[in-house]
Formats: C-alpha cells, structure tokens, sequence
C-alpha cells in the first residue's frame, strides 16, 4: 500500500525526514509560506502547498501519515486553528501522526537531568505556547500522535563555522549553562524509526548524547577550522536579543534513553564533535 505524509510546515527537519521516505517511493505534500521554495521542493521530490490558502484537498483525502513541524503563536496552534475539523475527520484513517515539540517544555533544571516523564514546567512563554500546542492534539480522539521534543537542532547550513571564520562568534559564559543538542539526520532518522514502529501517545526527547556548554561548541568549531578561540564574554555583559537571551532562562540536561531502548535509534552523529566534524568535511 502507497504511503503519504502531509506535512505542515515543512522546512528543515520535514525536509531531511522526506528526502528519506521519498527514496521509499513514499508521496509527500509539504506547505510553506514562499512560493519561491515551490521549485526547490519538487526537485526533493515533494508536492509543495503554499499556506495558508493552497489547496490540501487530495493531501486529506490521501495522507496515512501527518506531520507537524509549524510553531505555535499567541493564537494556539495555526494548522488546527484552520484545519481542526478536518484532521479530526482523517485522524481514525491515518497510521501515525507526529508532533514537532521542544524540550523548552521542560523548564529550567539547573544543568540537571530531564527525561519524557518529567513534568512540563517551562520558564518561557514560547514554552508555555508549546505545551499549550501539544495539549491542544492532544486533545483529538482517535488521532495516532506521537509527540517528539526537540533539542538545539544543527546540521547543513546551521553550523556555527560561518561566524567563527567571520569573527562574530561569542564564547558568552554563564555559570552552569548547558544546552542539549541534535544533529538533523538524527531527528530524521528518529521520525523513521518510529513511523515503521508507531506507539500512540507517547513522547520522546530528540538529542544527542553530550548536553555541553555553548561555548565549548564555539571553541571546538574554532580549533577545527585552525582560527583563535574566541573570547569569553559574561552572559551578563554580553549584547543579546530577548529570543537569545531567554535560551539562557533554561539550563538542563536531556535523556535521550527512549529513543535508543524503543526505537532502536543508534546515533549517527552522537555529539557535536562528531556532527561538526562531518559538516567541515562536508563543507558545512
């Protein structure tokens, strides 16, 4: 049987997953807000839909998976804010269904441990709106979602090397500051492993094995392109936006044991040495 993925806000981790699942002969319809990605997206091999006045009608007709990548805003969640009659309408027909979160849901842990059993505290409105969001399709009976919480996410084209080689590059200190991260070939090959192994109504955390300190990341980047280190500067005189500035709110460690025991997943690139190392040998 044919499979296809309707995939709402489908930019890089969508992209990454579906350049897997068309290989498989799989149909994808993807939805983004610029037409001027239209060609780019049939040349991986996707349908594209432009949002949010594209025309979705055979996409619901056909799709037996769903996936959602769009970012919730002051209004809940966009796709069911339009489309809650018809996603509840196919929800008994689909096979899998999957939820782009964030581990923001957590909180602030103070550098500690978190798992998918820990309770949702986030310290960030934008937090706050995504365990709003996972609530929100939550709430669809008979809907097969599984919820995926995703850490920093880097890959092509998101690597730090860029501003390294220009010099804008920060190595801003905070005390006890750790990020959990993943690399995009790893969320894709998560969303695989569970779509051929569907479990509804569970969640997992997407990172890799090495929560670390942003700056060390800077540093290793620095050391692999042969360039200075940049200077450490004190989160407390460091220049930031309010969306840079809030990623420090939130310092924890995040368990990634769900994915390995349930799934199978063994990562490709299980810390940011290894995924950096692959970018500069891929040009980044």
């Amino acid at each position: 049987m044919s499979k296809t993925l309707l995939s709402f806000g489908h930019g890089y981790s969508a992209r990454a997953l579906a350049k897997r699942l068309v290989l498989q002969g799989w149909t994808i319809y993807g939805t983004t807000r610029n037409p001027g990605k239209s060609s780019a997206l049939e040349d991986e091999g996707v349908i594209p839909v432009i949002w949010p006045d594209g025309d979705l009608g055979k996409a619901f007709d056909t799709a037996t998976h769903l996936l959602i990548s769009a970012g919730p805003d002051a209004e809940g969640d966009p796709i069911l804010n339009k489309y809650s009659s018809e996603i509840k309408s196919i929800a008994p027909n689909l096979e899998w269904a999957g939820y782009l979160s964030t581990t923001g849901v957590y909180g602030d842990h103070q550098g500690g441990w978190v798992n998918e059993d820990t309770p949702l505290a986030p310290s960030t409105r934008r937090g706050q709106m995504r365990v709003d969001a996972e609530n929100q399709w939550k709430s669809i009976a008979s809907l097969p979602l599984h919820i995926f919480r995703l850490a920093g996410i880097y890959g092509p084209g998101r690597g730090p090397f860029e501003k390294v080689r220009q010099g804008t590059a920060r190595r801003i200190i905070k005390e006890n500051q750790v990020f959990s991260r993943i690399h995009v070939e790893d969320i894709a090959q998560v969303l695989e492993a569970s779509i051929r192994r569907p479990n509804p109504g569970q969640a997992y955390n997407l990172c890799d094995n090495d929560p670390a300190p942003p700056q060390d990341v800077i540093g290793y980047a620095a050391e692999l392109l042969g360039l200075p280190i940049p200077p450490e500067i004190s989160f407390e005189d460091a220049e930031m936006t309010p969306m840079a500035r809030s990623f420090y709110a939130e310092s924890k460690r995040v368990s990634n044991a769900r994915i390995k025991d349930e799934l199978g997943v063994t990562l490709i690139y299980p810390d940011y040495r290894a995924g950096l190392q692959a970018l500069l040998a891929n040009d980044d």
